[in-house]
């Protein structure tokens, strides 16, 4: 049984949630990182209901966060990938780029991943990472490619599917740049970047997942 002081504690943080569920709608990006899951405290009726309410009205910011929530929750891949094609199908305009349009089951682990690297030196200078097919090669069929560069990720990634200065890797198999994990990790210092591009490559596979880049 939850102790009562806890069940008021979480009482509070979800009026909070329900407060951060409104303020997601104020713009395509949102000011509230899926890093943060804005909803974790919230019943999965709760967060489905969210959902639903996100299609009608064309709000593809809080189904992207519903979607996220259920995502990070261990929901089955069918169940996920029904909801990127409703959400794709009613909210278009409005889905925030760090939402993946394919399921990927290790995508929890890359956030826990990537959340214990920080920077405190500003710069110009991103860390990305790139979802990688290889459906047809192994039995995982998604891999990550770790980068960086002083380009948005968003345009690092057409750099290297034009084949500029492109990792074999990115041109060949590279589906979608994979925001979400490393919005924290925009805008540092190139020392910090270059230490952080290797470190995060090797902690992402040593958590089991198929790493190319990170050098």
């Amino acid at each position: 049984m939850v102790p009562r002081r806890c069940r008021c504690v979480d009482a509070v943080a979800r009026n909070q949630t329900r407060y951060n569920v409104s303020d997601m709608t104020r713009s395509r990006k949102a000011s509230i990182s899926p890093a943060v899951r804005p909803l974790r405290l919230l019943p999965k009726i709760e967060v489905t209901d969210l959902f639903e309410q996100a299609l009608r009205a064309g709000d593809g910011v809080k189904g992207a966060h519903s979607i996220h929530e259920l995502w990070m929750r261990g929901e089955m891949a069918v169940h996920i990938e029904a909801a990127l094609e409703r959400l794709w199908t009613h909210a278009s305009d409005s889905i925030p780029d760090w939402l993946p349009t394919v399921h990927v089951d290790w995508l929890e682990r890359a956030y826990e991943v990537a959340a214990q690297f920080r920077s405190s030196k500003r710069g110009r200078s991103n860390i990305y990472l790139v979802l990688l097919d290889y459906s047809d090669s192994r039995p995982e069929p998604y891999g990550v490619y770790v980068g960086m560069s002083e380009y948005s990720p968003a345009e690092r990634f057409d750099q290297h599917k034009s084949g500029i200065r492109s990792a074999g890797s990115v041109l060949q198999r590279g589906l979608e740049v994979l925001v979400g994990p490393t919005l924290h990790l925009q805008h540092i210092s190139r020392g910090e970047a270059a230490r952080i591009e290797e470190e995060l490559a090797e902690a992402l596979r040593a958590a089991g997942l198929f790493v190319q880049g990170g050098h």
